[in-house]
């Protein structure tokens, strides 16, 4: 896979740029679904950076596999098994897993390719027959995981994607991989869920008293490591988180930079995210604080069951499927590239491929796609509940 051109992140943040971060910011606030938080995103995005389609994606943050696309006026739904085969099988410019490791996590085609579009598969098989000319993609990435993204795209009427616009996009892939993370938690939280990893949600009113709590949330705050008032209900960090998202959902220069979020500890040392969304998109409205516990990116068990893969090929399989050289791998789980190699061996024989890029597309093919086509939705990990 080829790299991106790195350096976004270093052009200057113009007004626009920061306006289009609170919008978004407050729109990740509104308690929305995905549907509803890609079309609202939509609408704010095309102020700062105009196009003539485009197509949102989620992804398993473990592997950067799609668990799900929306698309607008984007490649046909006839063509998306072919898009598919070029991510995941073919050699070509700005993939989102690469994009996920690089700079600033954005691309834009004509930069990738030093104006030689034509050196592109996607462009010549996919993007030119449609009429497209231009296209800017970004992952979505936030504490080193990607949770979604989206390719836009430009016909001949309009100028090729700038510097300054590929910046403003960058600067918001933090805030929509959280925007996305939101979403995906408000519908994974079911009340009769058994405890274990399950995330859970406390509802407070516009005076901030609890008008409901899920069984989940009620062990999570009983672990919780703080001190808080006997008589009051709820730890105060709760308090805390639903008045930031009141005051990050109102919008407007007073607003906080980033999204109503904090880390607190449980008393056996286990770390809890907390995250503040409004129910009704009304700031003076209710609040859903929802509290999952943090855990690192894991190749789904499902995968890791159909392959037969160990604890540690498991490691290796989900940053090979991330896109990690060898060398990266080694460099990440502390082993040497020999030990690697071996490993890759043993995991090619088990899903029965000869390469890395065979892997990445068997996997999809057999585990993603017929559930990205059921439509299945994910779980608060961000692989299919099923």
């Amino acid at each position: 896979m080829s790299e991106c051109l790195g350096g976004w992140d270093r052009v200057a943040v113009r007004p626009a740029s920061q306006r289009l971060r609170q919008d978004l910011l407050a729109a990740c606030h509104q308690g929305l679904d995905l549907p509803a938080l890609f079309a609202r995103s939509q609408q704010v995005l095309a102020r700062t950076v105009e196009f003539d389609g485009c197509c949102w994606l989620t992804f398993d943050p473990a592997t950067v596999l799609p668990t799900g696309h929306i698309p607008y006026r984007s490649i046909p739904p006839a063509q998306v098994a072919r898009l598919a085969e070029n991510e995941y099988g073919e050699e070509d410019v700005n993939k989102f897993a690469v994009l996920a490791r690089a700079s600033g996590h954005v691309g834009s085609l004509s930069e990738a390719t030093s104006g030689r579009r034509e050196d592109s598969t996607r462009y010549r098989v996919l993007l030119a027959p449609n009429g497209f000319v231009n296209e800017l993609r970004t992952s979505f990435v936030q504490d080193g995981s990607c949770w979604g993204g989206i390719a836009m795209y430009r016909t001949a009427k309009l100028p090729d994607f700038s510097a300054a616009e590929a910046a403003a996009v960058a600067a918001v892939g933090s805030v929509m991989a959280e925007g996305v993370r939101r979403a995906i938690l408000a519908t994974a939280i079911v009340e009769t869920a058994a405890v274990n990893d399950t995330p859970g949600m406390v509802l407070m009113s516009p005076a901030n008293d609890v008008e409901a709590i899920t069984i989940p949330a009620r062990h999570w705050l009983g672990e919780l490591m703080v001190d808080s008032d006997p008589a009051e209900e709820l730890p105060s960090i709760v308090h805390a988180i639903a008045n930031h998202a009141r005051r990050v959902g109102r919008g407007g220069p007073d607003a906080p930079p980033e999204p109503a979020q904090a880390r607190a500890r449980t008393r056996s040392g286990r770390w809890l995210v907390l995250h503040g969304s409004l129910v009704d998109g009304d700031a003076k409205g209710r609040v859903a604080v929802i509290i999952e516990p943090a855990r690192p990116p894991q190749i789904a068990p499902l995968v890791a069951m159909a392959y037969g893969l160990s604890a540690r090929e498991r490691d290796i399989a989900r940053l090979v499927l991330q896109g990690l050289s060898t060398a990266e791998i080694a460099k990440d789980l502390f082993l040497s590239p020999h030990t690697v190699q071996d490993y890759l061996k043993a995991i090619f024989d088990k899903v029965g491929v000869r390469s890395r890029r065979e892997m990445v597309a068997r996997v999809f093919t057999e585990h993603y796609a017929p559930r990205m086509a059921a439509q299945v939705p994910v779980d608060s990990s961000g692989w299919f509940v099923r």
